[in-house]
């Protein structure tokens, strides 16, 4: 029988092998190989062409592990492409992006096809999931900011607004939502789960989340809403397509163990407080104690599980959401990505830092969808160049700096960092008053 396999593109191959290396950091190339051909059994590729474009794309050193460290004590996050994300599809008429996987340490970036002039709006992008501020958390829980899209209301009397259909006295909701698009947006992705009227476990999580001021666990709900409800089988028989869809969004974005975070200058949360928070996040989301809240749990979510592909669904999401394991590294992921103001971007987290950026990360649309962010250029920017923000405050001497991007896993170095750190010498940065460099950075920047 004669072989039907073709050989695939050098395109194509280095996008799967990038991709496959970013999942499989431990793996030795024959077994990469291997994976390869199981993934793609229509492909005629060899050991030696496998070989070759990793090593064109320096990926051929495997490491002890998915959070190796390197001399430096660091630990990488771990980096995942997401099949078939289309850049064009965010950005504005006559730009171009293309995704890049670089390597294990730095990971994926966003370089430009196209040239960009200073002040363009290269795309707009609405969030996967949104934990906001603290600020715009209250309005929402005070009823004057809407519960989906966080943008508070000029008029909170205006009868456009749309009230949770199940809030009485009984039973009290604070959820507003802008219009009835809102509120079926809203209820479709988290709120059928979170209304406090119907899950008063979510109440007790959300309290917990607000006292400590867990930007992150809240990022990781609203996560896990979004799956569990997309998990939904009003068939048991023909489960719903979207949640692989979901889980491919969700596990796209870098990963790094919350205790790894820790041991990197994270102490926000110690121990103790983990388990406190794992403890509500799965009595309100998967496993209350009591029965009555398990029934009115079961019921809001639609989990009847009663065939064999439900079971596969119900386990996954209990090992994937539920376990402890779990909760540590997605908790990373969370902190790892949010942006500055607490959404959660599926474009906006392939951003790599500089020091001096060439992206300023804005919200514009204040008075209409205030989580909706904006990339501009901050300055001429020509086509091949990455673009990068800045992930900590650029104000700071570069001591400083240095020190919270290891909460990233890396050591800075780019020109600036070169050249204040050869300016100060060893000691890396003395405490010393902004330049308009800096200001100018600090007010464009949008994150603080």
């Amino acid at each position: 029988m004669s072989d039907t396999r073709t050989p695939p593109s050098d395109s194509d191959l280095t996008s799967a092998l990038a991709a496959l290396r970013g999942e499989n950091p431990t793996l030795g190339i024959p077994k990469l190989h291997a994976l390869l051909l199981s993934k793609n059994p229509g492909w005629l590729v060899s050991e030696r062409r496998t070989r070759k474009v990793l090593q064109s794309l320096g990926l051929t050193n495997t490491v002890k592990g998915p959070t190796s460290a390197s001399a430096e004590g660091l630990k990488y996050p771990s980096s995942k492409l997401l099949d078939g994300l289309d850049p064009l599809k965010y950005t504005q008429k006559g730009l171009a992006l293309r995704v890049e996987y670089f390597d294990q340490k730095k990971g994926k970036g966003l370089v430009v096809i196209t040239d960009v002039s200073e002040g363009t709006i290269i795309w707009r992008e609405d969030p996967f999931a949104l934990a906001p501020e603290w600020e715009i958390f209250d309005l929402t829980t005070n009823s004057v900011a809407c519960t989906f899209c966080s943008t508070p209301f000029s008029d909170p009397s205006s009868p456009l607004i749309a009230k949770c259909p199940h809030n009485s006295y009984s039973a009290y909701c604070p959820a507003r939502f802008c219009n009835r698009l809102c509120l079926t947006r809203g209820t479709k992705i988290s709120h059928t789960l979170l209304c406090p009227a119907r899950n008063p476990k979510a109440k007790e999580l959300f309290q917990f989340i607000r006292v400590n001021h867990w930007m992150a666990l809240h990022a990781l709900v609203q996560c896990t809403t979004r799956l569990l409800l997309s998990a939904v089988v009003p068939n048991p028989r023909q489960p719903d397509p979207s949640l692989d869809e979901e889980w491919a969004v969700f596990n796209s974005f870098a990963s790094l163990n919350l205790e790894d975070r820790e041991s990197l200058g994270s102490h926000q949360h110690m121990h103790p407080t983990w388990k406190e928070a794992f403890r509500l996040y799965r009595q309100a989301l998967w496993d209350p104690p009591a029965d009555a809240d398990k029934k009115r749990l079961a019921k809001l979510s639609k989990r009847t599980f009663q065939s064999a592909e439900t079971e596969v669904v119900r386990k996954k999401l209990n090992e994937e959401l539920f376990s402890y394991d779990a909760f540590l590294r997605n908790l990373g992921r969370m902190s790892l990505n949010l942006e500055g103001h607490g959404g959660l971007y599926v474009l906006h987290s392939h951003l790599n830092h500089s020091c001096t950026p060439n992206v300023s990360v804005r919200h514009l649309h204040q008075s209409t969808n205030l989580p909706r962010i904006s990339l501009i250029a901050k300055r001429d920017i020509a086509a091949g160049e990455e673009l990068f923000i800045s992930y900590v405050d650029p104000v700071l001497p570069v001591s400083a700096r240095q020190q919270k991007l290891r909460e990233w896993s890396f050591r800075c170095e780019c020109e600036r960092c070169k050249a204040e750190g050869l300016a100060v010498g060893d000691e890396l940065g003395e405490v010393r008053p902004p330049t308009d460099l800096e200001k100018e950075l600090k007010a464009g920047l949008g994150l603080f």
